[in-house]
């Protein structure tokens, strides 16, 4: 499986000719999601969810499904009938040969003042774990986390300990966009092996930049 990064919180895998991609929100390339296969998105933030992107991939290709939870599927399903297939968590389906599997049920809380909304996060081909915007445990051992280093809702010391117990093999940064250039190097110290200890490899994509799994 390949694994790109693209801006902030989305990726995409790739595998056996096929594509997915996960959360092509409003901080991510216009195109991010064109050439997609299928399509995962976690919740109905902005940043992870932009109605104009998805529009754009699902119309590029007829062939084109998208999974994702009630409250953006409401937004998008009337454009595309039979294509927009709505979860939840404990579901499992397979997209574009991808075995998914979906974990949590609520955004991570960001002030008590504030509503929490839905959000779910993706366990792909039981190796990749890309929990939206919540530190929620993927219920097994996961090669790869996909963690979300900076975010209105976290603090460092959170993330550290949300690795610390998921423990994958690799972690790799995604909610990265509004760090700044000068807090990436704190952000990977902390988390590497001169920060208090994580317990895993820890890595950083630039947009556009890909690894194998």
């Amino acid at each position: 499986m390949k694994l790109t990064k693209k801006s902030h919180a989305c990726v995409r895998l790739e595998k056996d000719g096929r594509t997915l991609v996960i959360d092509p929100g409003a901080f991510s390339e216009r195109d991010a999601a064109v050439g997609a296969d299928a399509i995962l998105v976690t919740h109905e933030h902005p940043d992870h969810f932009d109605a104009g992107r998805l529009h754009a991939a699902l119309e590029a290709d007829p062939a084109a499904e998208l999974w994702t939870l009630r409250s953006v599927a409401e937004q998008v399903s009337a454009a595309f009938p039979g294509r927009v297939h709505t979860v939840g968590e404990g579901d499992a389906f397979t997209a574009a040969g991808f075995d998914v599997q979906v974990h949590g049920q609520l955004h991570a809380v960001i002030h008590p003042d504030i509503p929490r909304i839905t959000n779910v996060g993706y366990l792909v081909d039981g190796s990749v774990f890309h929990p939206g915007d919540a530190l929620t445990l993927p219920g097994r051992p996961v090669d790869t986390l996909m963690v979300p280093v900076m975010a209105p809702w976290n603090k460092v010391s959170e993330v550290i300990d949300y690795l610390r117990e998921v423990a994958p093999r690799r972690a790799v940064d995604i909610h990265d966009a509004l760090l700044t250039d000068l807090a990436r190097p704190v952000y990977d110290r902390m988390l590497g092996p001169d920060g208090p200890g994580v317990g895993t490899e820890h890595s950083r994509l630039a947009p556009g930049e890909s690894i194998e799994l």
